[in-house]
Order: structure tokens, then C-alpha cells, then sequence
């Protein structure tokens, strides 16, 4: 079939039902194709629903030229809400992206100068990250909208940390990770301890002392997935607090947790930046 015979406006009908991905990749059949898949028609259909509104919450107002801009634009992270809050595009999908600022969080005591200590971090989107001075209870909670998210979608969601040269404490005992939307909720143990890479996090799940692992299983065995502190490309560490499948239509409030409250030790060297919500990677992934 020669696609350069279809109607424009039918062409641009059947990619807009594709994705991001399909039609950068059939914008290089022709020119002729090129100016349908590059088309204002098309790339509204892979922007939100909402677009228009979350432009307006930005912090910085955009510029573009054309729709198929705007949506790379968006695939990289813009502050909105006074920047207590990132929103950005998977660029593949074009579902949505957020990180809550360790602002828009509820963590114990972070008010309390004896306990955290709020700072900027050059790396850091934000203008502050808190620091963990020294405590015995540690509780990062974390909620957002369903509804600002895609729909049919499954999320992952990570808090995003750093530790300091003189970080203590912090992995004596596992801390607890949980996600909840609903009555469905997913839980699991973390250890608060660096790795340098995520090839590292993997090689550690399969082959780290023996010995630990077996006191950990027994003591978890059968009730929670245990999980790693990855590195990542910003130079910040990530670590999963776990998934969710947003359905879509309902407003449901997603809480996230990360805590370790049954010790009675003294932990300090935590900075948090934030919790990032990502819709989870397909196996085969694909790039543009």
C-alpha cells in the first residue's frame, strides 16, 4: 500500500491512534509522510488530556513551536506548583512523570532543626533537600492524586535519596517500604546502604554474603520482597517503595512509605530529595 495516497487528514488520523515512538520512526519513509507525522493533529493526541492545564502550573512558562515541541519539551522535568513538585512525559508513551519535593512530604520532625536540616544541593531539581541530623525514628510518607496520573497504567514509585560521608546508623535494620491505592498495598524491606551501580544492586540480590541472607530470610521469609539502593545517571540513589496499577476514572489518594521505627539506635546522613512516580519500563524497551 503506497501511504502517500492516503488523505492527509486520514494519515494523521491512523498515527495519532499509534504512539511517540511509531511516529518518529515513519516520519522517515518520505517528506511527504514526514509533514503528516509531524503534524499538530498527531502529537495532541500523545500530549495529556490535560496539557493545557498543567502549563499553567508551571513555573516557568514554555515556548514551542509546534505540539510535536511541546511534547519534548515535556519529557524533560519542569518544575510546577512553586516548584514544590516535577512533571514530565515518558517519552516513549508520553504517559505522565512526577516527583513530590521532600516539601510536599510528611516526615517526622523535619521541622525540627535538632532532628533535619534544610539546605540546597547543587545537584538537586529543587531548591531545597532536607538532611537527616541525627534520630532514632525515621518515617517518609508521601501522597498523590490518581487522577493526575495516566490511566491503565502500571506506576513505580521511588524515593529519591543521597548518603553523606558520614552517614551511620541507617543500615543497622531494614527500613519498610509500602504502597497503597485502595485496598491494594505492596510492602517490602529496604537496607539504607550505597551502591555504585545498578549492575551492582543486581549482583548484590544474588550474591552477597550467605550468612545474611539467611538471617534475613528467616526473619522475613515469605512476607516482604526485599530491595536495593540503586545509583543513578543525576548521581542521586534511588530506592523502590514499590508499584501500582492506576486504572483510571477514580480518584484515589496512592500513599507511599518508607520507615524504620522499631529500633531504638541513633541514624543521621540521610538527605532526601523527593519521591518519583515513573510508569514502569516494558521489557523490550524502545528508544528514540
Amino acid at each position: 500500500m503506497n501511504l502517500d495516497l492516503l488523505p492527509d487528514d486520514c494519515f494523521a488520523h491512523i498515527l495519532s491512534l499509534t504512539s511517540p515512538i511509531d511516529a518518529c520512526r515513519i516520519s522517515l519513509v518520505s517528506s511527504s509522510i514526514r509533514i503528516s507525522a509531524n503534524s499538530d493533529n498527531v502529537w495532541e493526541k500523545f500530549l495529556p488530556p490535560d496539557y493545557q492545564q498543567i502549563l499553567t502550573r508551571l513555573r516557568h512558562p514554555l515556548i514551542f513551536s509546534s505540539k510535536k515541541h511541546l511534547f519534548f519539551r515535556l519529557c524533560n522535568p519542569h518544575l510546577i506548583d512553586g516548584g514544590l513538585k516535577t512533571f514530565s512525559l515518558e517519552k516513549t508513551t508520553g504517559k505522565k512523570q512526577y516527583m513530590l519535593s521532600a516539601r510536599e512530604l510528611n516526615i517526622a520532625w523535619a521541622d525540627n532543626p535538632l532532628f533535619w536540616s534544610w539546605k540546597p544541593f547543587p545537584t538537586s531539581r529543587f531548591v531545597e533537600a532536607v538532611e537527616l541530623r541525627t534520630i532514632w525514628w525515621l518515617e517518609i510518607q508521601g501522597k498523590i492524586n490518581s487522577g493526575m496520573l495516566s490511566p491503565k497504567t502500571t506506576y513505580e514509585c521511588y524515593v529519591i535519596v543521597k548518603f553523606v560521608d558520614r552517614a551511620y546508623g541507617l543500615d543497622f535494620l531494614p527500613s519498610k517500604v509500602t504502597v497503597e491505592i485502595g485496598n491494594v498495598k505492596s510492602e517490602g524491606n529496604v537496607y539504607l546502604r550505597q551502591y555504585e551501580s545498578k549492575k551492582q544492586c543486581l549482583e548484590t540480590l544474588w550474591y552477597s554474603n550467605r550468612m545474611e541472607l539467611v538471617l534475613r530470610s528467616m526473619a522475613f521469609r515469605g512476607i516482604m520482597e526485599e530491595r536495593v539502593a540503586c545509583k543513578r545517571e543525576d548521581g542521586w540513589i534511588e530506592i523502590e517503595l514499590g508499584s501500582f496499577y492506576n486504572n483510571g476514572g477514580d480518584n484515589l489518594e496512592v500513599k507511599m512509605s518508607l520507615k524504620e521505627v522499631t529500633g531504638t539506635h541513633l541514624k543521621g546522613g540521610l538527605v532526601v530529595e523527593g519521591i518519583e512516580l515513573r510508569p514502569k519500563q516494558q521489557t523490550t524497551a524502545n528508544h528514540m
